[in-house]
């Protein structure tokens, strides 16, 4: 009788084991001969930029769910564990590890709202995961420089230098400013790693990240790439073997700075929130960045050959991708885990104080939706837009008791759209995290986060000129300046809102600028009815130009700022703000025009809660966001005609050819006069 052995699937596992043992320590062994054989020093770099306050699991955070396979990505728990898990990898293979930030790790979801109160959570675990070095992005100045102070002191900053660097290279805090006064950033960074390599690493903030940066004054920022080349001397004379530029300026500018500074190795970036799924090259130098919001961990396998000072990638030859996509596969670790808890205690309470009691926690539900409300396509009207405008709008008649005509918004202060549960337990819910994260921007006078509702009065003309800026914005600076709108609709032409560009400067010349103030708008109308505008005629008046009537406009604090700044650009589109009764109101008051209620600020983002949570309410009584903000409503629409250019370049050649024409005519009538004379 055939005896069956019951422990021969125990001795196969057993010696499949030792075999892939044995070949495993072969192939080490192999590397590790093949190294020692070219010199080369093995290190890898994990990185991440524009974590953007990405605490949690988000997108949304309320499909999380610790027991079950979600679609939620994210959040520095799950860091931890792939950070931990390749620092075992590696550590076994003798390799060291370097782990960067390419900065903007605060100003995004409510866990950022804690930095004025005094909290530094995204450094505080930066520091427990082991960050060697972060640098300063245009994000830690949301809520001014002074702010940016505390938040390091809160991290334990200078001190905490020997856990993370600060690096900001190119800037220029002055000297009695806390920045400077208590050396919370550093300028270079010398690090010998266990194998003998030792690594420079600096860190840049770009000219766009300056551009868009809300409150850094009384910073400065040097020439990004004039400081690079005397950072990278400085890191070579104290010996560095390998340079690594640590970045916030965007793949077009760190691929300008790697053609014009030699000696830069590896530049670890950020800002665009660009995801590289492969390093670009540029000069040899070794170009990566892994998106935002922690949705991917960057992994950078490099090998360094002293001969030659020249540093390759490994990535392919080990099988490893560049990006690593933190999802559901990372368990959260249990100590971020637990520290996260206490920070998320905080601001609970919070949000409680905020919303005076209406939500106890970031993950109670506001409102429900049945599908997606997105703030996509860019340069266009977004479903999003459209709703935030409106929040903005109805909400603050509502609180003051004012009509309020039109609200306005940019798409750089929208942070994404609205997107609801999807798993049985989050089915259509909208959770007040994934929502104030959205909007959640900026600070006000009163130090508490989000951009104030601003209360301002301009003409009908203004307003016309207001849209001829919006469409110049849009044609010249890009999405991040693409304005969305309530209370009116419009129709303009994307090819008159520049004139021509001038060559070899490449400067844009705005139409405005012809006589007659011709523009690109062709077609305003203002929604005169009550709550929010619909989709057909019904409510709506034309609003043409030189209209003096006075309109009540809202807007943000940021947006406000630089509106009449345009007319300083372009007198012929001036924009001079007023209070209701038509007086100018200057610069230095702009605070003024703050709305209160209660005596406290009214936020951009408590609108847009409100106004969630102020929807109809479905079958189960839960505010359900109404189906018009399924799609757009036709609020901005170009239509294409002849641009504005043509008609003086067709007028030109009417006349040339006139001209011709004439000449022509008399040098005929010349001939057939000498003609004449002859035959007399």
């Amino acid at each position: 009788m055939f005896k069956v052995d019951r422990n021969l699937p125990r001795r196969r596992f057993l010696l499949w084991a030792a075999v892939m043992a044995i070949v495993g320590l072969a192939w080490l062994g192999g590397v590790l001969m093949a190294a020692e054989s070219t010199g080369e020093l093995f290190f890898t770099i994990l990185h991440t930029n524009d974590e953007h306050a990405s605490v949690i699991p988000h997108s949304p955070a309320v499909d999380y769910h610790p027991e079950i396979d979600n679609p939620t990505v994210g959040g520095y728990a799950r860091l931890a564990s792939a950070v931990a898990g390749i620092r075992e990898e590696k550590e076994a293979a003798g390799e060291p590890v370097l782990l960067l930030s390419g900065g903007d790790y605060i100003g995004g979801s409510p866990f950022s709202w804690l930095a004025p109160r005094g909290f530094a959570p995204e450094l505080t675990l930066k520091h427990y995961i082991g960050y060697d070095a972060v640098i300063i992005g245009n994000h830690e100045y949301d809520y001014g420089s002074a702010v940016l102070a505390g938040y390091l002191q809160a991290a334990g900053y200078p001190l905490a230098h020997e856990k993370t660097v600060v690096l900001a290279s190119n800037t220029i805090a002055p000297p009695d400013h806390p920045l400077a006064e208590l050396g919370l950033y550093r300028k270079t960074h010398l690090i010998e790693l266990e194998n003998g390599l030792t690594v420079g690493l600096f860190g840049l903030i770009g000219k766009d990240a300056i551009n868009v940066a809300n409150s850094p004054e009384p910073v400065e920022f040097a020439d990004q790439h004039e400081t690079a080349r005397a950072m990278v001397a400085e890191l070579q004379n104290r010996g560095a073997q390998v340079v690594i530029a640590i970045t916030h300026l965007g793949v077009e500018e760190d691929r300008d700075l790697a053609q014009a500074v030699p000696g830069i190795h590896v530049i670890v970036g950020g800002h665009c929130h660009t995801a590289l799924h492969e390093p670009v090259i540029e000069n040899e130098t070794i170009i990566v960045q892994s998106g935002s919001l922690l949705e991917y961990l960057g992994r950078l396998e490099l090998a360094y050959d002293p001969s030659a000072g020249i540093v390759r990638i490994r990535n392919e030859e080990n099988g490893e991708p560049y990006l690593l996509s933190l999802d559901d596969r990372y368990p959260l670790e249990p100590f971020a885990a637990a520290m996260i808890e206490e920070f998320t205690a905080e601001l609970n309470s919070l949000v409680l104080r905020l919303t005076n009691g209406h939500f106890m926690t970031i993950l109670d539900t506001v409102a429900a939706s049945a599908f997606a409300v997105p703030n996509t396509p860019p340069l266009q009207e977004s479903p999003f837009g459209n709703f935030v405008t409106d929040a903005m709008r109805l909400v603050t008649e509502e609180k003051t008791g004012e009509r309020v005509d039109f609200a306005i918004q940019a798409n750089g202060s929208i942070r994404g759209g609205i997107n609801p549960g999807s798993l049985d337990h989050s089915r259509g819910k909208i959770a007040f995290y994934d929502l104030a994260e959205l909007i959640g921007l900026g600070i006000g006078p009163d130090g508490y986060a989000g951009y104030p509702i601003v209360s301002v009065y301009l003409t009908g003309e203004e307003i016309c000129r207001a849209l001829e800026v919006a469409v110049l914005l849009k044609e010249m600076m890009g999405d991040t300046y693409f304005l969305q709108f309530s209370g009116l609709r419009y129709d303009y032409n994307p090819r008159n809102a520049v004139l021509l560009t001038v060559p070899v400067i490449n400067q844009p010349v705005p139409s405005a600028v012809l006589p007659g103030n011709a523009g690109s708008v062709v077609r305003v109308e203002r929604y005169a009815g009550e709550g929010r505008q619909g989709t057909g005629d019904e409510g709506y008046v034309p609003l043409k130009r030189g209209d003096q009537t006075l309109y009540h406009l809202v807007t943000d604090a940021y947006i406000v700022s630089f509106l009449p700044m345009v007319g300083e650009m372009l007198p012929m589109l001036n924009i001079e703000l007023k209070d209701r009764d038509g007086n100018p109101v200057p610069e230095d008051r702009l605070d003024d025009l703050i709305v209160r209620v209660d005596g406290e600020e009214l936020k951009v983002w408590q609108t847009v809660v409100e106004y969630a949570a102020a929807q109809p309410l479905n079958a189960a009584g839960v505010p359900e966001i109404d189906l018009y903000y399924a799609e757009t409503a036709g609020r901005i629409n170009p239509v294409w005609s002849i641009p504005l250019i043509t008609w003086p370049i067709l007028i030109l050649l009417v006349i040339v050819a006139a001209l011709f024409l004439l000449i022509r005519r008399a040098v005929r009538r010349r001939r057939r006069l000498r003609r004449l004379r002859r035959e007399m």
